[in-house]
């Protein structure tokens, strides 16, 4: 018997051109590779009105890849909290018919899809293509805080210290995955730390 999915984990795609004017891209890392791979099925002058948001991450590859699509608009930011701002103001002034893509790791995809629908963006305007690194954002049920590119499991809350039990419950609200304490009955268990979501 297949183990049942857990129904709160998103589900993504593989990113495909889709028909339309205005085409709005937001990426991390090697969210870029999708978008290269996009491009490889996309009819001439796809990228014309192409805006891209891209947060290359401490390596900074994938660039060069970006720039020969010739979009319209190429942002690089160095984090989605740098980028928001552009992100908010370009949806606030977003056509009709604008066409959402986001790829890459899914803390991002989760940030930017949560922008995405509180601007009005309609659901089935907005493709997602997960690639990277599978470190999770997470939200300590205790204190509320978020910690960013969780890797192991147990993790350490950044914000209160516990030592939290990384669920696969995901909370689209939060663009969060939830953590729980492990350790609640008797503070001095420590299990072993295993390095889990690469």
């Amino acid at each position: 018997m297949a183990a049942k999915s857990i129904i709160s984990r998103p589900v993504y795609g593989t990113l495909s051109p889709q028909p339309g004017k205005h085409h709005l891209f937001v990426a991390d890392a090697e969210g870029a590779l999708a978008i290269t791979d996009l491009a490889a099925k996309a009819p001439d002058g796809f990228f014309a009105d192409a805006h891209i948001i891209f947060i290359p991450g401490n390596e900074g590859q994938h660039v060069a890849a970006l720039e020969a699509l010739k979009p319209a608009q190429l942002y690089q930011g160095p984090s989605f909290a740098s980028a928001l701002p552009r992100l908010k103001q370009t949806l606030a002034n977003a056509h009709m018919g604008l066409r959402l893509y986001l790829a890459g790791t899914e803390g991002l995809i989760g940030q930017a899809m949560q922008v995405a629908l509180e601007a009005g963006i309609d659901h089935t305007s907005i493709q997602t293509e997960h690639r990277g690194s599978l470190a999770r954002r997470v939200q300590c049920v205790h204190c509320k805080g978020i910690t960013e590119n969780v890797t192991t499991q147990p993790a350490t809350c950044s914000h209160c210290g516990l030592l939290l039990l990384v669920r696969d419950h995901y909370s689209r609200r939060l663009a969060a995955f939830q953590g729980v304490c492990i350790n609640a009955e008797d503070r001095s268990e420590i299990p072993p730390t295993e390095e889990i979501f690469r």
